[in-house]
């Protein structure tokens, strides 16, 4: 393709429209209400992250020439401004749900979430005995004095700005400031009356009680308003990996909460003369100010309890069985058979559990070799490493202490390990290691065999519930051999390359993406088949995007399942007329990476950990790996073409960025994670 310039969606632009695509399930009214509470949670954790990463990225580009700016590609000053007027109409949009339906049908399911004015006699007895025997201990309220510098507000917590006034003309008014107590429940469920439910928010019980506080002032009026603050989550952390990585990850993440303020959320009641010493007094700009509602930190609402029937919650399937891969027998003596597909969170992770359960305690295992990114909060993944390593096994694991917002819990678990006797490598200084792998060496008949699980999702039991990935068991030696030299060159701080089966990032992905892609096009060229189906988390990396355009263009049929993030723009004339995409967002968070290739009619098939993404293709350590056993190809086929039927949670990503639903010929309805268990069930 020409050097012309290619249709782009900017990515933060386009991460917004993911965002929306959350939001309309907690619009969806076929999904259960308490599910539709949760996605508003979803939605609401999913923009504090985008304000602490990437508009914290983009306040930073704004500082930049006008030179720098045409390297970097846009603009970023109106990037921010954009993302404002879609963030506000988000906001908006959510308010609307929350306060006038999900609150109201609630009501019809007798379910009350009630506020500091709603309280009767015996329940206003009920809170303020509950305000002065598990809250008011924890409050700590803050005199505001025009004399002494305003109080540092930490990242996302929620705070109340309370104004206490006097009826006296001439007398000032007073301000405090109270943090809301992340250590206790957000919601508080009162006595039950006439078979009607009550909620009551934290937040209200503090505004019910407010005189509780500040009884030795003479006021005649109280306010307040909820406010919450998201700052810049970027650490600060120079390049040297050694045994002083963790003191400087410790102290970075301490500064974390101090960075510089990226949003003001605020009660969008608050009278202007507040907001405006607010935002002197922060340092924020306009394009950080954003109105919302009374409740702030919405992501508590993950948590919000289902006092009512159990049909206000997905029904929870329980995990499916594996034909032939039984787990009162020995998992290594099936796995030398055939290899074993786990597909999350349809299967059990306990298949992935029992494997390193048994490497801990049979006496033929000599070595387990490990990369881990993401951990469950009481991991029994390190529960089996640390017995391992008691019963004399050579355990080496990688623990990324990079993992974005998972640092202080990866800092604990590599000191636990440590102190076990299991050798923890650091990682890489400049690379986060990213892939899901695990090496198992055990001693058969004089030499040693090697088992291995590759994944396309971390070792955690408590996300495998809910994320959907696949999980490959083998002991297929051109995979083995190549994972040897793979852990060999994390634990010598070096990259290896040629390798002839796995897709290795940093050095090799982007190039072999390229050639796969190439090979498509050729076929195409020569009327053979030629097609690509690519599902992934993001595709933002220009150079491939810009190589499916030439695909495209060549007649390769190519289709995509994204679930977030999407830069390529499909159906556009002399570019992407050839490329279809949609998106799925369901009960489950659909997080694998798959890559199927038409390959003239023998379709190869992958599984990876990495994105299109440029972080995963040059800064990242990254694994794919290609499915060699046909059935299980045949199987993740017929996976794949089941989300591609979907016409339920399916959206179309398009140029007019609207998320449609995606409509199919098909009459019957078709919902892919559904139906992909049924498959499953069915199969096995």
């Amino acid at each position: 393709m020409s050097k012309q310039k290619i249709p782009l969606t900017n990515r933060e632009i386009s991460w917004l429209y993911f965002n929306e695509r959350v939001l309309q399930e907690a619009a969806d009214k076929t999904v259960p209400l308490i599910e539709r509470i949760r996605f508003l949670a979803i939605f609401s954790s999913n923009l504090d992250e985008f304000y602490r990463v990437r508009v914290a990225t983009l306040n930073r580009l704004g500082n930049l020439n006008a030179k720098a700016k045409e390297l970097i590609g846009y603009n970023p000053k109106k990037t921010l401004s954009q993302i404002k007027n879609i963030v506000v109409q988000h906001e908006r949009r959510f308010d609307h749900l929350f306060e006038d339906e999900i609150i109201k049908e609630l009501e019809r399911e007798k379910i009350f979430i009630i506020n500091e004015h709603q309280l009767n006699v015996t329940r206003g007895q009920f809170v303020r005995k509950y305000f002065l025997e598990k809250v008011l201990s924890t409050l700590v309220p803050l005199m505001l004095d025009e004399t002494k510098p305003f109080p540092e507000l930490k990242d996302r917590s929620v705070y109340f700005l309370i104004k206490l006034t006097k009826d006296q003309k001439g007398d000032k008014c007073r301000y405090s400031l109270i943090e809301i107590p992340d250590s206790l429940n957000r919601f508080v469920v009162l006595p039950e009356t006439n078979n009607l439910k009550f909620i009551i928010l934290l937040d209200d019980i503090i505004r019910y009680c407010l005189d509780d506080i500040f009884f030795i002032f003479d006021y005649s009026k109280i306010e307040s308003y909820s406010i919450q603050l998201t700052r810049d989550a970027q650490l600060d952390l120079d390049h040297s990996v050694s045994e002083k990585f963790i003191d400087a990850l410790t102290k970075s993440l301490l500064k974390r909460k101090k960075g510089k303020p990226m949003r003001l959320l605020y009660d969008s009641g608050m009278p202007r003369e507040i907001l405006t010493y607010l935002v002197a007094k922060l340092d924020l700009s306009a394009d950080g100010l954003i109105p919302g509602n009374r409740y702030h930190n919405f992501k508590d609402f993950i948590k919000f309890p289902n006092v009512g029937s159990a049909d206000l919650e997905y029904h929870k399937d329980p995990p499916l069985k594996i034909r032939d891969l039984d787990m009162n027998k020995s998992i290594f003596s099936q796995i030398a058979k055939r290899d074993y597909l786990i597909s999350l969170p349809y299967h059990s992770f306990d298949y992935i559990i029992h494997f390193l359960r048994e490497a801990a305690i049979d006496p033929k295992i000599v070595e387990i070799h490990i990369t881990l990114y993401r951990l469950a909060e009481n991991s029994r993944i390190i529960n089996a490493l640390i017995n391992a390593a008691k019963n004399g096994k050579t355990v080496n694991c990688l623990l990324e202490l990079k993992a974005r917002f998972d640092e202080q819990a990866n800092i604990y678990w590599t000191k636990r390990l440590e102190e076990e006797g299991v050798a923890v490598n650091y990682g890489l200084s400049d690379y986060k290691v990213h892939s899901k792998i695990c090496m198992i060496g055990r001693k058969e008949k004089g030499k040693i065999v090697y088992y291995a699980n590759l994944a396309t999702g971390n070792f955690n039991e408590k996300t495998a519930q809910l994320y959907c990935d696949h999980s490959l068991f083998t002991t297929n030696s051109l995979i083995t051999t190549e994972l040897k030299k793979f852990f060999r060159g994390l634990q010598n701080k070096v990259f290896y390359s040629n390798y002839n089966y796995l897709v290795v990032s940093p050095l090799e992905s982007r190039d072999k993406i390229r050639k796969l892609i190439d090979r498509e096009i050729k076929n195409a060229q020569e009327c053979k088949p030629a097609y690509m189906i690519l599902k992934m988390n993001s595709l933002s990396d220009e150079e491939i995007i810009s190589h499916l355009y030439d695909a495209s263009n060549a007649g390769v049929k190519i289709q995509l399942i994204i679930r977030g993030m999407c830069c390529l723009v499909p159906g556009v004339k002399g570019f992407s007329e050839n490329i279809q995409a949609i998106s799925i967002i369901d009960k489950y968070l659909e997080h694998s990476r798959v890559w199927i290739f038409a390959n003239g009619g023998d379709e190869a098939i992958y599984l990876s950990s990495a994105d299109f993404m440029p972080r995963n293709l040059d800064n990242r350590v990254e694994v794919g790996f290609p499915i060699l056993d046909r059935e299980i190809r045949k199987e993740i086929r017929d996976i794949i073409n089941i989300q591609l039927r979907d016409n339920t949670k399916a959206r179309e990503i398009n140029q007019l960025n609207n998320n449609k639903y995606r409509k199919t010929r098909q009459k019957l309805s078709n919902r892919a994670q559904l139906d992909i268990y049924t498959y499953l069930k069915y199969k096995n």
